[in-house]
């Protein structure tokens, strides 16, 4: 698969009501962000309907704007910084990242839609039977303090709202190797711990499995309460 800015990336496309999934299959990080360009200009323009790219990534850390420098690896790993919110983090393979390109309703209301999105999370989460939730004045989605330590972040959001339109998305760890994030303050977080499906259920839970379940739920992110 190739990508750059200006070229269409070959995936497979599901419909969802509301709007259209695409497998991206394994992409480079500078790839993936030239294709979220290219769709969010299309979006912004009224030339394409809301679209989420689902993909995984090779490894690489990615900054966002709230990153401090003792956040980073302190070991001269190379970090891409990039404009969506929060801070650090890692992507890499084991891990389903989605990318919603979506027109938020007027009024924008950004809060919400993160809350759309953990909610979308925490459905995914109990379908495999894995109690999560979220944690008070946290992103993300998370498994609550128990015996087996403190409150363990499964999947993270951080995202990008120009022109009524998102940009950036969420991650959910499926299998990936934790250790990635020990070079890290991953989100900025220091009191809690990165988890994964198959670290909490114990049995293996690959990207192939979590991605069609992401998939049934996407609509959460286009259904506005009343």
């Amino acid at each position: 698969m190739t990508g750059g800015y200006g070229t269409r990336l070959v995936g497979v496309t599901t419909t969802i009501p509301g709007l259209t999934a695409v497998r991206a299959g394994v992409l480079d990080y500078q790839a993936a962000w030239d294709e979220q360009r290219r769709l969010h200009e299309s979006v912004v323009a009224g030339e394409r309907g809301d679209t989420v790219l689902l993909l995984e990534h090779p490894s690489v850390y990615t900054a966002g704007k709230r990153t401090e420098p003792w956040d980073r690896p302190m070991d001269g790993t190379p970090v891409v910084d990039v404009d969506r919110g929060g801070k650090i983090t890692w992507h890499g393979p084991g891990q389903l990242v989605g990318y919603p390109i979506l027109r938020l309703p007027d009024p924008v209301d950004v809060v919400a839609y993160v809350r759309r999105t953990e909610q979308l999370l925490i459905d995914v989460c109990a379908e495999f039977g894995l109690a999560a939730g979220r944690v008070e004045g946290r992103s993300g989605v998370w498994v609550p303090e128990d015996d087996r330590g403190p409150a363990r972040k499964v999947a993270a959001i951080g995202i990008r709202v120009a022109r009524g339109v998102t940009l950036h998305g969420f991650s959910i760890n499926c299998d990936c190797d934790l250790t990635y994030f020990d070079r890290i303050v991953p989100c900025g977080i220091r009191d809690a711990g990165v988890t994964s499906l198959t670290a909490e259920l114990g049995r293996p839970i690959t990207v192939a499995d979590v991605l069609p379940v992401v998939e049934r739920h996407l609509a959460t992110l286009v259904t506005v309460a009343d």
